[in-house]
């Protein structure tokens, strides 16, 4: 709930307040978008957690196609936005020149062709089936048991390069040379470096347990570990857990990239302070006065 209400205020302040001028605007506005798709399906899928599958299969489709295209469309956002911080603050010549309106909206483009690709083959597969009374809803090829794990397996793999290696040796590498460039040019923004290493941090908590934990089921779907019921228990229960924490970090993102920014603080308060008005005027609009109540009978 708590991710849903910051990023729907992050786009009512983008969409109403800010005017989409630069590439970092375009960035903030497609990251808000990205987490909104992939909070949206956490409901269906909470619920399918804990019972069975009672949505329909054209829901089946929507619901994890949506949530695998926000999950990697919302990981290669936050790379655009430390590429973009890296060129800001490292080359900031360049920079000037790349941070056009236009520039923004075409790498945003790129990243969601992306984002659908890294998608695949999960969404060729999206698709119900029933198994002892009870419905399911799979992103991988269920005809053949040992298909399944294969496909199980190479999705965890992808998941691991595209959604935490790549994106951590790209993340780190920006933000090591930022804290570089800052600490070279004796730079006074304190708040910039924590900042920047609180970003780091943030992300590698969020994901790295998540992407380990999964490595550990595949291990487990290929029998690299000795199966038992107390292990395949505790592997399940590590990956529900590290999979809420990987999710709160769509929660995190408007902190870490929205609300640390001077210029989005400013409309928001200006935006808040009109709507303020307006509800004010609007109650005292409707309240009668003293010259509008009927006169007494005589």
């Amino acid at each position: 709930m708590l991710g849903l209400l910051d990023n729907l205020l992050v786009l009512w302040v983008m969409l109403k307040g800010v005017k989409l001028k630069s590439m970092t605007d375009i960035c903030l506005l497609n990251l808000a978008l990205a987490d909104l798709l992939l909070i949206s399906s956490l409901p269906f899928l909470a619920h399918y957690a804990r019972d069975q599958w009672v949505f329909g299969g054209p829901m089946c489709t929507m619901v994890l196609g949506v949530y695998h295209i926000g999950f990697y469309s919302g990981i290669f956002f936050i790379v655009m936005m430390s590429v973009d911080k890296y060129l800001t603050v490292v080359h900031a010549v360049f920079a000037l020149r790349v941070k056009a309106k236009i520039y923004g909206i075409l790498a945003s483009v790129v990243i969601c062709i992306i984002a659908v690709a890294a998608s695949f083959p999960e969404l060729m597969y999206l698709k119900t089936y029933d198994n002892n009374n009870k419905t399911y809803c799979q992103s991988y090829p269920t005809e053949d048991h040992n298909f399944y794990h294969y496909g199980k397996t190479v999705g965890i793999i992808k998941m691991n390069v595209l959604g935490l290696f790549i994106p951590l040796c790209v993340i780190g590498f920006c933000y090591s040379m930022i804290l570089h460039r800052l600490l070279t040019v004796r730079s006074s923004r304190k708040q910039t470096m924590r900042l920047v290493i609180v970003v780091m941090v943030v992300f590698f908590c969020c994901w790295a347990p998540y992407n380990i934990a999964a490595f550990v089921k595949a291990l487990e779907l290929n029998k690299l570990i000795e199966p038992s019921c107390e292990k395949s228990k505790a592997i399940t229960l590590s990956l529900q857990i590290t999979e809420a924490l990987a999710y709160s970090h769509s929660c995190l993102n408007p902190i870490l990239y929205v609300f640390v920014e001077e210029k989005f603080r400013r409309h928001l308060f200006r935006l808040m302070k009109s709507c303020l008005t307006q509800a004010t005027g609007s109650v005292y609009s409707q309240t009668p006065s003293v010259d509008d109540k009927p006169a007494a009978a005589a």
